[in-house]
C-alpha cells in the first residue's frame, strides 16, 4: 500500500476505492486530513474485566470467554434475522445477540464454537438470560497468546485482555453505509501510514512559541491521542490542542480581514453643526437611553474616520436600534452623502419607510412645500412597486434628493445608482448573503461605511467567531416606559380549557381597547398550492412547515393562517375585526392590512412570521403563537417582541401540543421563563450544529469547526483572537509562519474566507 505523505492525500490511496467512495458520498470525507479531522463523537469505556458468574446488570463489562455454540433464528415472518451466541468461562454462561442479515452473516463466520475472545458491552436481561447486544469483541490468537496462566497477569487473564478492557473505544459520527468500527479501522490505517513516514508533509499551523506559551501538544501527538487515547487525560490534552487550531486559524483569517478593511480609505462623514441630526434630536419627544447615546457616539466616531466603519449593532427586541441607525443616516446626510437601508422583506421595508417618515416629520420633506429647510427625502424601493413610483425612487436616489433610500433586494439591481452612497445599513443581517451586502456597497464611489443590525442577541463567542471582522455595539436596555412582557405556555392537548381561556384573554384585551396577533406556522393549503415550493427555495419563511429543531417524527400538519382565522371568526373571536397577513399576498394588500392594523381598524391580525421583525404597533398587547413548538427559540423571542411596545403590559401565549418533559416543551418553558434574549440565544445555539453558526450552507462546504464549540469555548476563542491579532499586526503576510499560511489556505479556501463575515 502506498504510504501517505501529507494530509491532502486522497483517501482512495490509503483505505481503498470502495471505502473512500462511501466516505465521500455519505460523510463528505475526501482526503487523509478530512478523515483525521473527523473526530470521535464520544468514547466507550468497556468496563472492568468480569467473570461470567459475577456479571452486574446494566453495566458495561468486558469478559474473556469461549464460544460454546451459536444459532441463527428468523423472526417477523422470515424478514428478520438474529444470531444468538452462547459464551462460557467455567463460572457461568452469557448470550450474545446480533441483528441484521449483514451482521449475522459476518459474526456467524467468525464466532465459531471453541474460539476464545474478549467481549465488551452493556449487560441486559432478556427472557431470564443475561446478554450483550451487538458487543465489541476481539478474538485471541491461536498461537497461545494469553492462552495460559503462565502468560497472563491476573487469575490467568491474558495481558491482551487487560489492555482490551482498559482501552477507550472511539465512537465516530457514522452512517448506515459505514459503521463507527469500520471508520476506526480506516483511521488506524491512516495513522499507521503517517507514523511510518514520520508524519512527513504534515505541517503544524500553530507557531512554536505559541504552543510553548500555552502548553499545547504538537499536532501529530494531538491527532494520535484523540483517535487512540490510552487515558481520559489524553483526550483532554488532544481536544485542547485541536480546539486551538480551529480557533486560531479562524481568528487569523478574521484579523487579516479587519486589517485589510482598515487599509481602505473612506470619506469621513461628520454631522453639520445645526444640521439635520441636530434638528432631529431637538424634535424627539423623549430622551435617548444611556445605551443609545453610548452606541450613537461609537458610530459617529467611526463615521468620522478615514477608513470604512464595519460595525455590528445588536440589541434586544424594542431596544431602539432603528432610532440609532436613523441618527447615523442623518449624520451622513449632513455631510452631503446618502444612506441605503437594506431590509429582508417588503413588509419590513414598508414599515421602516413609514416609521422613519413619521419620526422625521417635515425633515423628511426636503425641497418640498412645507418641508424643513435642512430636510432630506426618504425613498422606498421594492420589487413590486409600480413603474411610476419606481422611476421616482430611482431618480431621487441617483440625483441625491433622497438622503435615505430604503428597500429590499431591489436595491442591489444594476439599474439602482446613488449620487454619493456613504453608509449601508443592513437590517437582520442573517437574512442576507455576503454577495448581496457587497453588491450594495459597491455602488459607492468610495467604500461606504457599513452598519449591520440584528435583533437576535448574539453570544460574545459567536460575535467573535462569526462577526469577528466587525466592531460590536450592544443595546441591552429598553427605552423608558416600555412595558414588561409576560409569557405562558398553553398546553392545548393536556388542558384544552387553557386554550379557551387564552381566547377569552384576547377578547378582554380588545374590549380594553387593545389589539392582538395570532401567529401560525403555515399559510394554508390553497395558498401553498398556488404558490408552489418556489418560496421555500428562496428561504421564504411562509413556505416552511415550521418543524421544530428536534424533528419529532410524524405529526399533524402545522396549523395554517387561513384555517385558524376562519375558525376564530366563527368561534371564540366571533364579532371581532379579524384580518389575515401572509407572504403570498400582493404587496399592496399586505401594506393595506398593516396600515389598517397600525391605525387600530383591525382588532386581531392572524399572520405568519412576516410580522417577526420590524413591525411596530404599540397598541398591540397580546400575541397567541399557535404550534409554538414548531418555531425556534430565537424566533419565538423575536415574535414576542411585537407586543408590549407601548405603555400597556404585553402578554405572549405559547400554544402547543408538546407533552411535558419533551424537548419541545423544554424549549417553550425556557422562552416563557425569561425575556433575556442573550440567554435564549445561548439555548438556541446549543440546540443547533456549529456549522449553522458559521453559515456552512452559504459557503458550500462543511463547517471549519469540528472540535471547537462557540458556546462552551469562550476562553479559548478570546485568547486565540488576542494571539491572532498580535501576530497579524506584527506579520500581516504571515511570512514568518509559512506552516500557518498553508493551514489557512487548506482550512479556509478563498471562497470560505470570503463568507466568514456573512453571519
Amino acid at each position: 500500500m502506498e504510504r501517505v505523505t501529507a494530509l491532502h492525500e486522497p483517501l482512495a490511496k490509503v483505505v481503498g476505492g470502495s471505502t473512500a467512495k462511501v466516505m465521500a458520498a455519505h460523510l463528505d470525507l475526501h482526503t487523509v486530513g478530512d478523515l483525521l479531522h473527523h473526530y470521535p463523537r464520544r468514547y466507550a469505556e468497556r468496563g472492568e474485566l468480569t467473570r461470567l458468574g459475577d456479571l452486574p446488570l446494566d453495566e458495561h463489562v468486558t469478559v474473556v470467554a469461549e464460544v460454546a455454540d451459536s444459532r441463527t433464528h428468523t423472526f417477523n415472518r422470515g424478514r428478520g434475522l438474529r444470531l444468538e451466541v452462547t459464551l462460557t468461562d467455567g463460572s457461568g454462561r452469557l448470550q450474545l445477540v446480533f441483528f441484521g442479515s449483514r451482521a449475522v452473516r459476518h459474526h456467524e463466520r467468525v464466532l465459531l464454537p471453541g474460539r476464545r475472545g474478549m467481549f465488551a458491552g452493556k449487560v441486559s436481561i432478556f427472557r431470564h438470560r443475561l446478554q450483550l447486544s451487538h458487543p465489541a469483541y476481539e478474538l485471541l490468537e491461536e498461537d497461545g497468546r494469553g492462552g495460559g496462566a503462565e502468560e497472563g497477569t491476573r487469575e490467568g487473564v491474558p495481558e491482551a485482555a487487560e489492555e482490551f478492557a482498559s482501552r477507550l473505544l472511539p465512537l465516530y459520527p457514522a452512517c448506515k453505509q459505514l459503521e463507527s468500527w469500520r471508520l476506526a479501522k480506516s483511521v488506524d490505517t491512516v495513522l499507521d501510514s503517517l507514523r511510518a513516514t514520520g508524519w512527513a508533509g504534515v505541517t503544524d499551523p500553530l507557531p512554536a512559541a505559541l504552543r510553548a506559551r500555552r502548553g499545547l501538544l504538537p499536532l501529530p501527538e494531538a491527532i494520535e491521542k484523540v483517535h487512540r487515547p490510552r487515558a481520559k487525560a489524553d483526550i483532554a490534552a488532544a481536544r485542547s490542542r485541536l480546539k486551538w487550531d480551529e480557533a486560531f486559524v479562524l481568528q487569523v483569517a478574521l484579523a487579516r480581514r479587519r486589517r485589510a478593511a482598515a487599509q481602505l480609505t473612506a470619506q469621513p462623514r461628520r454631522p453639520r453643526p445645526g444640521g439635520l441630526l441636530h434638528a432631529f434630536d431637538a424634535r424627539l419627544p423623549f430622551t435617548l437611553t444611556a445605551g443609545q447615546r453610548r452606541v450613537g457616539d461609537e458610530i459617529l466616531a467611526d463615521l468620522a474616520a478615514e477608513h470604512p466603519m464595519h460595525r455590528l449593532l445588536q440589541g434586544e427586541v424594542g431596544s431602539g436600534k432603528t432610532l440609532v441607525a436613523l441618527r447615523a443616516m442623518l449624520a451622513v446626510a449632513d455631510s452631503g452623502g446618502q444612506s441605503a437601508l437594506l431590509a429582508p422583506t417588503e413588509v419590513l421595508a414598508q414599515q421602516h419607510h413609514r416609521s422613519l417618515v413619521e419620526m422625521l416629520g417635515e425633515l423628511a420633506e426636503g425641497g418640498m412645500l412645507g418641508g424643513a429647510e435642512q430636510g432630506t427625502r426618504v425613498a422606498l424601493l421594492t420589487g413590486s412597486m409600480g413603474a411610476a413610483a419606481r422611476r421616482k425612487a430611482l431618480l431621487e436616489a441617483v440625483t441625491g434628493e433622497a438622503g435615505i433610500v430604503i428597500g429590499t433586494h431591489a436595491l442591489i439591481e444594476d439599474v439602482v445608482q446613488f449620487h454619493d452612497l456613504g453608509l449601508v445599513v443592513v437590517d437582520e443581517q442573517h437574512r442576507f448573503g455576503v454577495e448581496q451586502r457587497e453588491s450594495l456597497r459597491a455602488k459607492g464611489h468610495r467604500p461606504p461605511h457599513l452598519l449591520v443590525m440584528t435583533a437576535t442577541p448574539i453570544p460574545r463567542t459567536v460575535a467573535m467567531t462569526v462577526f469577528g471582522d466587525l466592531s460590536t455595539s450592544v443595546l441591552d436596555e429598553l427605552p423608558a416606559g416600555r412595558a414588561p412582557i409576560a409569557s405562558h405556555v398553553v398546553p392545548a392537548r393536556d388542558k384544552p380549557h387553557f386554550l379557551s381561556r387564552a381566547w377569552e384573554r384576547v377578547r378582554e384585551e380588545v374590549e380594553a381597547g387593545h389589539q392582538a396577533y395570532v401567529v401560525c406556522p403555515r399559510i394554508g393549503e390553497e395558498a401553498e398550492q398556488a404558490g408552489g415550493r418556489a418560496a421555500e427555495r428562496r428561504g421564504d419563511e411562509d413556505a416552511q412547515d415550521g418543524e421544530g429543531p428536534e424533528g419529532e417524527g410524524e405529526r399533524r400538519p402545522p396549523l395554517a393562517v387561513l384555517d385558524v382565522a376562519s375558525e376564530l371568526a366563527e368561534g371564540p373571536l366571533g364579532g371581532l375585526r379579524l384580518e389575515v397577513l401572509h407572504g403570498r399576498m400582493a404587496p399592496e394588500a399586505k401594506d393595506e392590512v398593516m396600515r389598517r392594523f397600525a391605525a387600530g381598524e383591525v382588532d386581531v391580525l392572524v399572520a405568519t412570521t412576516v410580522i417577526e421583525v420590524g413591525v411596530n404597533v404599540p397598541n398591540a398587547t397580546v400575541m397567541v403563537i399557535m404550534d409554538a413548538d414548531r418555531f425556534g427559540v430565537s424566533q419565538l423571542h423575536q415574535l414576542r417582541g411585537r407586543v408590549g411596545r407601548g405603555a400597556a403590559p404585553g402578554l405572549c401565549l405559547l400554544v402547543s401540543e408538546a407533552v411535558e418533559g419533551s424537548g419541545a416543551r423544554a424549549r417553550l418553558d425556557a422562552v416563557a421563563a425569561t425575556t433575556d434574549g442573550f440567554e435564549l440565544s445561548r439555548i438556541d445555539l446549543e440546540q443547533r450544529r456549529e456549522g449553522d453558526v458559521l453559515g456552512e450552507a452559504q459557503s458550500g462546504g462543511r463547517s471549519s469547526l469540528r472540535m471547537l464549540t462557540v458556546v462552551d469555548d469562550e476562553e479559548i476563542i478570546a485568547e486565540a483572537r488576542a494571539e491572532a491579532t498580535a501576530l497579524v499586526e506584527k506579520d500581516p503576510e504571515l511570512a514568518g509562519v509559512p506552516e500557518l499560511r498553508v493551514a489557512l489556505d487548506a482550512l479556509l479556501d478563498s471562497e470560505r474566507e470570503e463568507f466568514l463575515d456573512k453571519g
